[in-house]
């Protein structure tokens, strides 16, 4: 068996060739780099290097677990990630089934192109964006309400805890919707267009075709990505909080793993710090996705 398993490979040269640039990119780039792990488990100086910087156990992992704002940090970094699973993952599915049933051809495109567009901005200029729409001096949101008298003044959306996870999750919705619909527009493209005509010809409606064809034709696609969503519960971002959760005021609400190591971590350079924290990251989430895709293997659909 491995001696058909060889020969196999070597009659498939070209393709194993064209495989290989890929390979060697994976490998430069994320299986050298683990070499830097060592890190966490020591005081790193980064005069004497990896090797002559002294060993310290699991001392850094035991003081972010002391640190008095790891709940809050933990808190804040699961439910805003929550927040964009529950809201952000379900809104690209909808909008390629919505698409889907628009006949007028240039209608189509002229939507898909505006919800495209968001995802091909920074996230600087996103920030900008917002912020200019929250401004207290000129924002049109402020003024939008002012004028319909649902306020008696500017409101400083940006300085007020209660109010940044629904604009976090907001911009993240209007910033990733027309793009994440893609993968599902070619997905709903694949179904055989023979069985919307006989489900047609049996009577069913357009809401019915969709629950009863549409729907389930995608369910591997939408496993898949949900699977990838939950093993990055833990990446609840990192340039969209850290521009639009840069007040003070916000840091409660604001701070999650990663603006936490980049702040206290990397601009205060204690590397072996930060190390550890992205460690205990990856080791949660590589934990998450391995568990999301056991469950989803019992349903017939997984990852592996």
């Amino acid at each position: 068996m491995k001696k058909k398993g060889i020969q196999r490979y070597f009659a498939q040269w070209d393709l194993q060739l064209m495989v290989l640039p890929a390979i060697l990119l994976v490998g430069i780039f994320s299986y050298i780099p683990m070499y830097g792990i060592l890190m966490a488990f020591q005081q790193y100086n980064i005069f004497e290097g990896m090797a002559g910087s002294p060993w310290i156990g699991f001392d850094n992992f035991r003081r972010f677990f002391s640190e008095p704002r790891f709940w809050e940090i933990l808190r804040n970094t699961i439910m805003i990630s929550v927040l964009k699973i529950v809201i952000c993952f379900p809104a690209p599915i909808l909008l390629a089934l919505m698409l889907n049933e628009v006949k007028n051809v240039a209608f189509k495109r002229v939507v898909q192109t505006i919800t495209y567009l968001p995802h091909f901005l920074s996230w600087v200029i996103v920030a900008g964006f917002t912020m200019s729409i929250l401004s207290m001096d000129n924002g049109s949101l402020n003024i939008a309400l002012e004028s319909l008298n649902l306020i008696d003044e500017p409101i400083n959306f940006l300085s007020i805890p209660r109010y940044f996870w629904t604009i976090i999750v907001t911009t993240n919705l209007w910033k990733s919707i027309g793009f994440g619909s893609i993968v599902y527009m070619a997905a709903i493209a694949g179904i055989d267009p023979q069985l919307y005509e006989a489900a047609s010809l049996d009577g069913a409606t357009k809401f019915q075709q969709v629950f009863l064809i549409t729907l389930p034709s995608i369910i591997p696609i939408i496993t898949i990505f949900l699977i990838l969503e939950i093993g990055n519960l833990l990446n609840a971002g990192f340039e969209d909080l850290l521009l639009l959760g840069s007040n003070p005021a916000l840091r409660n609400v604001a701070d999650v793993i990663d603006t936490y190591v980049y702040r206290v971590g990397i601009s205060n350079s204690q590397y072996s710090y930060a190390t550890a924290v992205g460690l205990f990251k990856a080791v949660i989430s590589v934990t998450l996705l391995s568990g999301a895709n056991f469950f989803a293997r019992k349903v017939g659909h997984s990852l592996w």
